[in-house]
Order: structure tokens, then C-alpha cells, then sequence
């Protein structure tokens, strides 16, 4: 049920131990910055939100609405923001949504199926996901290619992409949200807009398209990877695979070592907000901080053997899902996204054989763990 071997290559695991013994804080004097790689950085920092602002603009831009979502604000914004979906991800709705999940992901695995090869990312991990969320949304399935390509602009490394695709999706979710006003439906859509009429102190039209945003990008972008890393896996862990088919109370220890192991979000921004000694280091008001998740989630100091992929590690306190305030309001959703597909993998599946020999892509992230392709035989 351990493996010992980095999957394919991918993760930095050498960096993370580089990085991890250069201390608390490291100044990079270039950019002005600081980084901290250590679990017990990373999580207080993530969780200070009186010292460390996850506003890096304070009065976000028609060009940039992903500035002005839930994921960059402060309190009293962000309670206000957070507790306005709270109810479309409570244990409540996401529990009643796993019959609708399980069907769907039966239905990717026949289709893959007929071919007797699935393209794990293209025709499973993506999908999935991005169809719960547009209906969640309330937008079209049918779109998803699109919601695909903007998601992974926004996450790469372009920073000319990420600009225009923020154009584009704002269109996009302008038009969605000129439908609700003359037509309200029952989603998520509908909420938002309505909450920009509600009072003085509602959403703006920028925050309800940031959240939009958010939400499409966050409810897909991040759970693909974890159900792709998540087999990348266990195709190097067949010993772990069998012991799966055999118990799966094991299902659930699979996820969180894998959302440990290769943590979809690696790395989280925040702003000092005032002057200060933090840990004996001098931070500056206006300097950033990049909270490296990746790294944290591999201390030696808090994980025993972090570089093995051990399903039955407990405790796993690991920080994949942030921390304090900003805890990832989709945490729930995702799991279950990730044990429904592994379910359906396990009940179908003898043994997961990857059919190419080549080696694995990393996507083109800075910010994100995920590979951009692999082909199993179903």
C-alpha cells in the first residue's frame, strides 16, 4: 500500500527538500518577495488574515473580475461573498449529488469503453468535473472544451492568455447573466445576480462574473488534477491498486494521500498588509508572499517518509485545500467528485495499464500539479 518511487518524474521532490531547509521565510531581492515552504509557515500565513491580505489589487479592474471574486478578498467582502454559495456547497446539496455524479461518470467510461482505451484527462478527469459545475452554474455542458481551455489559461504561465481569457469569460458570463434578469432559473447564476439587487452592500456586477469565474475554474481545474493524479498513482502502486479492489475503505486515505502527495494548488499569493518582524524576518507592507503548498505538503518535520505515497497515512494534515478563512468552500464536492470516479475506476478496471511509453507531460503551471495527458487500457 506504499510506493516509494516519485510518479513518473514530475514532482520537484528534490527542490521541495532545497527549499524547505533554507528557512521560514526566504527574500528573494529581485522580485521584492517572500516565500515560505514549510508546513508550519504555510499554514500560518494562509490562516493570518490580519497580517496577510489575499487582496492584490484593492480595487479590481474591469480586465482582471478574477480579482474581485471570493478567492481575493478580505473580510467583511469575503464573508459577505462566502456565505452567499456557503448553501450551494452545503453537505446537504453535495450529498444529493453523488447519484447524479456516479451517472456520470459511467457514462465517460462506457463511452471510452467501445474504443477499449481512455484517455484519463481529455475523456474523464476533465469532464467530470466540469459537467457538475455547469450545471451547478447553470450554464451549458456542451461548453466545456471552452470552460477547459480558459480554465487551464488561467492557470498557466502566459500572463498575456490569462489576460485575454479573463476578457472572454466575462462576455461570456454577461450574456448568462443578462438571461437570469429577464428569465431567474434555480441555479448558482441566478443567486449571484440576484444578490447584486438585493441592497447597497450587495455583489457588483464584476464581483458576481469574478465568482462566476472562480467557481467554474476552481470546480474543475483543481479536481481534474486530483483524479488524474490520483491514477497516475496508483498505475505506479499496483500492490496499493489491488488492495483497493480488495478493501475499499481505502478509497478515502487514497484521496487525501493524493491530495498530500501531489497537491493540486502548489503555490498561494498574499499581500503584507502592514510593516512587520515575522519570525525575525523584516516584511515590508505591499511586498507578496507565495505560500508554497507543493513543498509544506512534503515536510519531513510533520510527514514521516513524505516522499513515499503511503493511502494509509494517518493523521494526514495536509494543507490542499488551504487554510483559516480561505479553506476551499468546494473541499466536499471535490472528495466526492474523486471517490465517485474512483469507485467507478475500481469496480470496472482489473488493473490500470497505461498504454503509452513515453514519458508524462506536467501542465504548463507554476501554480498547478496535474499531467496533460495519459491513455489507459479500460
Amino acid at each position: 500500500m506504499k510506493s516509494g518511487l516519485n510518479q513518473y518524474d514530475l514532482l520537484p521532490l528534490e527542490r521541495y527538500r532545497q527549499q524547505r531547509a533554507a528557512g521560514a521565510a526566504v527574500y528573494d531581492s529581485d522580485s521584492g518577495s517572500w516565500s515560505v515552504y514549510t508546513h508550519d509557515s504555510v499554514k500560518r500565513i494562509l490562516a493570518d488574515y490580519e497580517h496577510f491580505s489575499s487582496q492584490m489589487q484593492e480595487n479590481p479592474s474591469e480586465d482582471e473580475p478574477i480579482e474581485g471574486s471570493i478567492l481575493r478578498r478580505d473580510p467583511p467582502k469575503h464573508k459577505q461573498m462566502r456565505s452567499l454559495i456557503a448553501k450551494a456547497f452545503s453537505a446537504k446539496v453535495v450529498e444529493g449529488m453523488e447519484p447524479q455524479i456516479r451517472k456520470i461518470a459511467e457514462e465517460l467510461l462506457d463511452r471510452a469503453a467501445s474504443s477499449g482505451s481512455l484517455e484519463v484527462v481529455s475523456e474523464f478527469a476533465s469532464p467530470l468535473p466540469v459537467i457538475v459545475i455547469a450545471e451547478l452554474l447553470g450554464v451549458p455542458s456542451e461548453d466545456r472544451e471552452l470552460f477547459k481551455g480558459w480554465s487551464d489559461d488561467l492557470v498557466g504561465n502566459d500572463y498575456a492568455r490569462y489576460l485575454q481569457c479573463q476578457k472572454e469569460m466575462a462576455a461570456y458570463f454577461r450574456i448568462q447573466i443578462e438571461d437570469r434578469s429577464k428569465q431567474p432559473t434555480d441555479d448558482l447564476i441566478t443567486a449571484l445576480m440576484q444578490s447584486c439587487m438585493a441592497d447597497e452592500n450587495g455583489l457588483s456586477e464584476l464581483e458576481v462574473i469574478g465568482m462566476c469565474i472562480l467557481l467554474l475554474v476552481a470546480g474543475n481545474e483543481t479536481t481534474t488534477n486530483l483524479i488524474s493524479s490520483m491514477i497516475m498513482c496508483l498505475e505506479r502502486s499496483p500492490e496499493t491498486y489491488g488492495e483497493l479492489r480488495r478493501d475499499r475503505g481505502l478509497i478515502p486515505g487514497t484521496i487525501e494521500e493524493t491530495l498530500r502527495f501531489c497537491s493540486p494548488v502548489q503555490v498561494m499569493e498574499r499581500r503584507v498588509k502592514a510593516d512587520m518582524d515575522w519570525n525575525g524576518h523584516a516584511m515590508q507592507a505591499g511586498q507578496r508572499v507565495y505560500a508554497f503548498i507543493g513543498a509544506a505538503n512534503h515536510d519531513e518535520g510533520v510527514f514521516a517518509d513524505p516522499e513515499r505515497f503511503d493511502v494509509t497515512r494517518s493523521p494526514n494534515p495536509h494543507l490542499a485545500f488551504g487554510q483559516g478563512i480561505h479553506f476551499c468552500l468546494g473541499a466536499m464536492l471535490a472528495r466526492l467528485e474523486a471517490k465517485v470516479a474512483l469507485h467507478v475506476i475500481v469496480d470496472r478496471l482489473e488493473r490500470i495499464q497505461r498504454l503509452e511509453d513515453g514519458p508524462l507531460e506536467r501542465l504548463n503551471s507554476d501554480m498547478m500539479f496535474g499531467v496533460k495527458r495519459m491513455r489507459i487500457q479500460v
